[in-house]
C-alpha cells in the first residue's frame, strides 16, 4: 500500500522536509509515492532519502517531473 504526495512546484529544502514528514508518518506495512520536479529537486531528495538508508523505485520518468515510491529503511 502506498501514501501519496504531490512536491510539484514545491521549492528545496521545503520539498524534503515534507517527504520526510510524511516517511514518519507512514505505518509499518506502508510506502510513500512522491511526485517531484526534475532537476535540482530530484538530485537532492533522491540523493537526502537514499543516504538515510531509504530505497527508490523510479515508477515514471516525465520530461519536467518523477514518480518515484520510498520504501523506508529497514522494510
Amino acid at each position: 500500500m502506498h501514501k501519496y504526495i504531490d512536491l510539484r512546484g514545491t521549492p528545496c529544502p521545503i520539498n524534503f522536509v515534507r517527504c520526510r514528514l510524511a516517511i514518519d508518518r507512514l505505518d509499518d506495512n506502508e510506502n510513500l509515492q512522491v511526485d517531484l520536479d526534475r532537476g535540482e529537486p530530484e538530485r537532492m531528495v533522491l540523493s537526502s532519502l537514499k543516504e538515510q538508508g531509504h530505497s527508490i523505485k523510479v515508477l515514471l520518468e516525465e520530461l519536467d517531473w518523477i514518480r518515484f515510491v520510498v520504501v523506508p529503511n529497514g522494510r
